[in-house]
């Protein structure tokens, strides 16, 4: 073995190749490097230890033979102090100022600490907007209702608000125009509607709105209804269908807010529009041709009175003139007299074609009836000009 080894480094002594493998972990920053005094190894000519050293161990840095700088902490011992002191943590986790169990328990304290502060904001403050009103429970009890503004109750779960709002108008539709959605009511004089109607409300009291009905919205409709079945009956189809539509409309309107009064719903009812009043689909046909003759009985109906109202008219300007007339007669009698009957006489002749003049010296009888038919033209030359 000394001989190939001597031969492969040539030639050169134990001392000489172990001094060769020590410059070259020199070189290489290699951990097998010379050890502090003291580790096993060989010896030098001076005395000193020149065995590998042991990587395993923190060399002691005040060691004047290695002549080296003390190693400093690391990069992730350095970020950890770091975090410990901006936190307030102070450390015992010797020189290289490692993370420790007290560090970890201060971050854990202020991790909650900083859950518990957030869940205090949000849960306690609340903004209630103008529109509405905020109802407080309190471990699922009822304790108050708030205004609009900025409110302050215990955090979640010991305390919760419910926001309502109090100004909007709300719609339901009952019915719809569609056949495939018919809604059938019973009239006065047993005839079928169907009709299609809106209800518009509001909440009043929120209190009452939430608390003291299980389905407002379903309370409400079934509130409608029975009202409108109740106010229609009452009135017959015409009526339904035309002109009574908007009293109908306003005593469905009392008769649902009395009842919800009484149900202490909390809600105003603000009005009631009936959107269709038709009759049934099956009989739409016939009940067209029934109101077809209805309306031309009221028009002959509106004719008659025209004409009632012509003569009365003139009745009246008759007894006008005659009362003018009577007048004139108290005056002069004579005159009055002869001029009422030249004009009867006047009225009586005018249609004649015969010309008789009562005076002495003139021929009894004239034909001017001749005469005038041979001044004035023919009717059928007239039109025939005309046209």
């Amino acid at each position: 073995m000394t001989n190939e080894n001597e031969g492969s480094m040539g030639g050169r002594s134990p001392g000489g190749v172990r001094q060769f493998f020590h410059q070259i972990s020199l070189m290489a920053n290699s951990p097998w490097g010379s050890g502090p005094k003291g580790d096993k190894g060989g010896k030098d000519g001076d005395g000193d230890r020149t065995g590998p050293r042991n990587p395993w161990v923190t060399p002691d840095p005040a060691d004047p033979a290695r002549g080296r700088k003390p190693r400093g902490p690391s990069a992730l011992d350095e970020l950890l102090r770091k975090g410990r002191g901006s936190f307030g943590g102070g450390g015992s986790g010797g020189s290289g100022g490692g993370f420790n169990l007290g560090d970890s328990a201060g971050l854990w304290k202020w991790g909650v600490g900083a859950l518990v502060v957030a869940w205090f904001l949000f849960s306690s403050f609340h903004i209630v907007p103008p529109e509405k009103e905020g109802v407080v429970t309190q471990l699922g009890s009822y304790s108050r209702t708030v205004g609009p503004g900025v409110k302050l109750t215990w955090p979640a779960p010991i305390e919760r608000i419910r926001l309502e709002d109090v100004r909007a108008i709300r719609t339901m539709q009952i019915g719809s125009p569609n056949a495939t959605d018919e809604n059938f009511v019973l009239t006065r004089d047993q005839s079928i509607v169907d009709l299609a109607y809106e209800v518009r409300w509001s909440i009043r009291d929120p209190e009452l709105y939430i608390f003291q009905l299980a389905d407002p919205d379903g309370t409400i409709r079934e509130v409608a209804e029975s009202a409108m079945r109740a106010t229609v009956a009452n009135f017959d189809l015409v009526q339904a269908i035309g002109p009574g539509r908007v009293e109908i409309e306003r005593q469905v309107q009392l008769r649902m807010q009395d009842l919800l009064n009484q149900y202490r719903a909390g809600v105003t009812i603000q009005g009631i529009a009936i959107r269709q009043a038709d009759p049934p689909s099956q009989v739409d046909e016939a009940f067209k041709e029934v109101t077809a003759a209805r309306q031309k009985r009221e028009s002959d109906i509106n004719l008659a009175r025209a004409y009632q109202q012509q003569v009365l008219e003139r009745a009246r300007g008759d007894t006008a003139a005659f009362d003018k007339i009577y007048e004139q007669y108290k005056l002069a009698p004579d005159v009055t007299r002869k001029r009422l009957y030249y004009e009867t006489m006047e009225g009586v002749l005018s249609n004649t074609d015969k010309t008789i003049v009562e005076a002495r010296g003139v021929t009894p009888y004239l034909p001017l009836n001749e005469v005038q038919r041979r001044v004035a033209p023919a009717p059928e030359a007239t039109t025939k000009g005309g046209q």
